[in-house]
């Protein structure tokens, strides 16, 4: 039996954004913010997810990954208590939560940091941290430089092969999921972090609750380095973005399906036995709606994000449409938004509504989720392919024409029942071939099964 995390579809909360919190944490008292994300638990549900990715969530200086303090939730948010309650609710819904663990480097302000400052060489501190030289100069005029993530000052770089700093570490995830219950972690700029940390850490959240889940941010690379049997469950496919929107846009399914091939065919994937984690945006980048040309394609876009292997996710708020370009910096990538109003006066009128029927397909046909990829077609505009396991398949067909394209596709398992999803109508089968017509900038969902044999 598969676990949660093999088959899970996820969203995705950026918590001081969607909040509204201030950038930078100045305030003295605690804002309750996080009982009013309790809101979002059904419309996360409805959308049919079933793990929720957010963070980051402890109390940091401004964005949330320069942190002050692991052990409490970040007072713009609310407190410990709050969150304990949120992850109650989510659990009722049946929805699992994962947190980021931002543990390549902390923010100026973290404890053990400023002890470095106070006590310079006289600190037991010194070897937290790499790179520590009272020799030199940081731009804060510290009187001692430091490393830092790609030279940002106000994120130290924890020495992760310092055996107390992977023991204060653990001890802060053993909290975490004693205190909080949660279900995993998505570790930041996992690229950074040294293998034995990751590799100790699986084993370490392994026995402390069998089923939970590490998952890595990783950009470039042979992501079978990070997400293998010894360190992570997954990472993101960044690979895969990229094609999702390019291949859109100039027209060329075959950037797509090589991409797919090369990760994930059945007879030779270099990621074949891994899950990874799909996305079409995120904290970080565009928002979807602005990497494409023609928001017509917003369909196809999301039928193969939900679809194609891995680990589907929705950025919040992209589930309507909304935008958000890199160039105006991460606060446009992060708003406050309004869940009401939002649904009520949705930029693109019916992607949540088709999101959701997505959503409803992964959860009622399980083979989207653990089926083995196979192409059935490609060209420049039209791609199809199937998710098999045992007696059924679902075929899936996308056009990025303007136009309506008709498809002969060949059936990977001989159909007795043949059903479009989206419609519910039935379809018949001519000497092993199915017959669609794709709509211009649409998709094609259709179950195919047959009687096991014996039966």
């Amino acid at each position: 039996m598969s676990k949660w995390y093999e088959t899970a579809a996820f969203y995705h909360i950026y918590p001081l954004g969607l909040c509204g919190a201030p950038r930078e944490n100045c305030q003295e008292e605690t804002e309750h913010r996080l009982p009013g994300l309790e809101q979002w638990l059904p419309h996360i549900q409805r959308l049919g997810c079933q793990g929720l990715y957010i963070g980051p969530l402890f109390e940091s200086s401004s964005h949330g990954y320069d942190t002050r303090d692991y052990k409490t939730v970040d007072r713009r948010l609310g407190d410990n208590e709050d969150f304990k309650h949120f992850v109650k609710k989510a659990h009722e819904l049946g929805i699992r939560v994962v947190v980021d663990g931002v543990f390549n480097h902390t923010g100026r302000e973290f404890w053990a940091f400023e002890d470095i400052r106070r006590n310079r060489e006289a600190s037991r501190y010194c070897g937290w941290y790499k790179g520590i030289n009272f020799g030199w100069n940081s731009a804060y005029n510290d009187g001692f430089s430091y490393e830092s993530w790609r030279n940002c000052g106000n994120l130290v770089n924890l020495n992760l092969q310092n055996r107390e700093v992977k023991d204060y570490l653990f001890d802060v995830i053993r909290f975490w999921i004693r205190e909080f219950d949660i279900d995993g972690i998505r570790l930041d700029c996992a690229d950074c972090l040294d293998f034995d940390f990751m590799k100790e850490m699986r084993w370490m959240t392994g026995n402390e609750k069998p089923d939970f889940w590490l998952m890595g941010e990783v950009i470039h690379g042979d992501y079978g380095r990070w997400a293998n049997q010894d360190m992570l469950h997954s990472v993101t496919n960044y690979e895969l973005h990229k094609g999702l929107y390019s291949g859109h846009n100039d027209h060329n399914y075959f950037e797509i399906a090589h991409t797919i091939r090369r990760q994930f065919d059945e007879n030779g994937g270099i990621y074949k036995g891994r899950i990874l984690y799909s996305f079409a945006d995120n904290h970080d980048v565009a928002r979807l709606v602005n990497k494409l040309r023609d928001q017509g394609h917003l369909r196809p876009v999301y039928t193969l994000l939900y679809t194609l292997p891995g680990l589907p996710s929705i950025y919040y708020g992209s589930e309507w449409g909304i935008q958000g370009r890199k160039e105006d910096g991460d606060p446009a990538l992060r708003p406050a938004i309004d869940l009401e109003e939002m649904q009520k006066n949705p930029p693109v009128p019916g992607l949540e509504e088709f999101l959701c029927f997505l959503g409803r397909c992964r959860r009622e046909y399980p083979v989207l989720a653990e089926g083995r990829y196979r192409e059935l077609v490609l060209t420049n505009r039209q791609y199809a392919f199937a998710r098999l396991q045992d007696n059924e398949a679902v075929v899936v067909a996308v056009n990025n024409d303007e136009n309506d394209a008709q498809m002969w596709i060949r059936l990977p398992v001989a159909g007795e029942s043949i059903t479009d999803l989206e419609s519910g109508a039935a379809l018949e089968a001519e000497n092993g071939q199915l017959f669609v017509t794709v709509p211009g900038d649409g998709c094609r969902i259709i179950s195919v099964s047959r009687k096991a044999p014996g039966v």
